[in-house]
């Protein structure tokens, strides 16, 4: 199987290209950066933009999957940015699989999608989209995740990911950050201290 991973260089990508390498698959990486330990991995690397089609067509021509991981995955910013590499970016990735014959499309995507400011406890991928989002983040991911969810076809499956508060090897982001608040001891608790909540 040869697979298209968007953001291989990233901590979720990465990890996905470690999975498919260790099974055998032969792996392209799509990323706006240079990633010479994708290359000692043995992947193929392409330098380029989601909101540029001739750098993702490029990317997807001849392979069978594609694994869309990267996002602009900050909560707050530029509208037009974030809409621009998470909306339109999966726009042209899905149209580019879709021209290129791959057979399988699988979106990243986030539990924010459904959040609406109140606690979600045991719902499933029937809990409808707000109909108000609390940042610009999860409503760009929603609406890719349903112009991803909408292409499925008996030619082209697609589905959709959430993974939530994801963490472990390499982790740059979640257990840093409570590491140093609490070193700083401004590690705030939330509520009563028996909130639960999903990690990945």
């Amino acid at each position: 199987m040869i697979a298209l991973v968007t953001g291989g260089g990233g901590f979720l990508g990465r990890r996905i290209v470690e999975l498919l390498r260790e099974r055998g698959d032969d792996v392209r990486v799509l990323a706006r950066g240079s990633y010479p330990a994708l290359v000692e991995l043995g992947c193929e690397c392409h330098q380029g933009d989601l909101r540029t089609p001739q750098d993702v067509a490029k990317a997807v021509a001849g392979v069978d999957v594609v694994f869309h991981v990267a996002a602009m995955a900050a909560m707050w910013g530029d509208r037009e940015q974030i809409f621009g590499i998470n909306v339109d970016g999966t726009r042209n990735l899905l149209s580019a699989a879709q021209n290129a014959g791959v057979q399988r499309f699988v979106y990243t995507s986030s539990p924010s999608v459904v959040y609406d400011m109140k606690d979600l406890c045991g719902v499933d991928e029937s809990q409808p989209y707000p109909r108000k989002f609390s940042a610009v983040y999860p409503e760009s991911k929603a609406v890719a995740e349903q112009e991803a969810l909408a292409a499925n076809a008996a030619n082209f499956a697609t589905c959709a990911l959430r993974p939530h508060l994801i963490w472990g090897p390499r982790d740059t982001h979640i257990v840093p950050m409570l590491v140093q608040r609490a070193r700083a001891g401004k590690l705030s608790q939330v509520g009563a201290g028996t909130n639960l909540v999903d990690v990945s």
